[in-house]
């Protein structure tokens, strides 16, 4: 009688990595972009997108046949550019994030879920694919991101109070509950997701070196935010 061999399930080489095993070598030189004003993922993050233009959708289409990947990144308006324009500057960086899950409705459109793996920087446009905008990027200066460094301590209290206030004056809720239970460096990673703060303060808050920095540059911009403004920034 033949002998029967089984594979182990462990022995089955993946496509792409696990979330908590991508290295820099797994991060391809060139990727496509899905510009986003007033938005940005952070490592570690979770972005939901609900995805409805063709092209961004052809976007998702490609990341999905291939690493899943996707690089958010902010549009940098000027005042005397026209905001309909469909190739804005960029900002220099942008985020790296995973498709971790995704639905597609009825009508082809997508609700897609990326995980933040690291920041990018953006070197040069290589032109168009199926209607959305590549780049190649160089992710050498944001190796850290990739098993980032724990933040300095830090006053959460003094944090979490000057949070309170800014949502107070916005007239918005958050499950103040929820984020008192959160470990510091993912309340790190949420707080600056969630403010509706305006493009150039989103963009702060990427660059910002560390966490540590990130908790510098998150009080300075509750502090100054100031009461006369009394909703998000459309």
């Amino acid at each position: 009688m033949a002998a029967v061999f089984f594979q182990d399930e462990d022995d089955i080489p993946r496509r792409v990595p696990k979330l908590g095993d991508v290295t820099l070598a797994d991060i391809p030189p060139e990727i496509g972009l899905f510009p986003l004003s007033g938005v940005v993922l952070l490592p570690r993050g979770r972005l939901p997108l609900n995805v409805f233009e063709p092209r961004y959708i052809a976007l998702v289409e490609d990341a999905l046949a291939t690493q899943r990947l996707i690089g958010m990144i902010q549009p940098r308006w000027r005042e005397e550019e026209d905001e309909a324009n469909s190739a804005p500057p960029l900002y220099p960086i942008g985020c790296l994030g995973r498709i971790v899950s995704f639905t597609e409705r009825a009508d082809g459109t997508y609700a897609v879920t990326l995980a933040g793996l690291t920041r990018f920087r953006l070197l040069r446009e290589t032109g168009e694919t199926r209607g959305y905008r590549q780049a190649r990027i160089d992710v050498s200066t944001f190796a850290g991101d990739l098993n980032e460094i724990p933040s300095a301590p830090f006053d959460r209290e003094k944090l979490l109070g000057s949070m309170r206030r800014y949502f107070q004056k916005k007239g918005l809720q958050a499950r103040w509950s929820l984020l008192e239970q959160m470990d510091d460096d993912i309340l790190l990673v949420t707080l600056p997701m969630i403010c509706p703060f305006p493009p150039a303060e989103k963009q702060a808050l990427l660059d910002a070196e560390d966490l540590t920095d990130r908790v510098r540059v998150l009080q300075t911009l509750l502090d100054l935010s100031g009461p006369e403004q009394e909703g998000p920034p459309s």
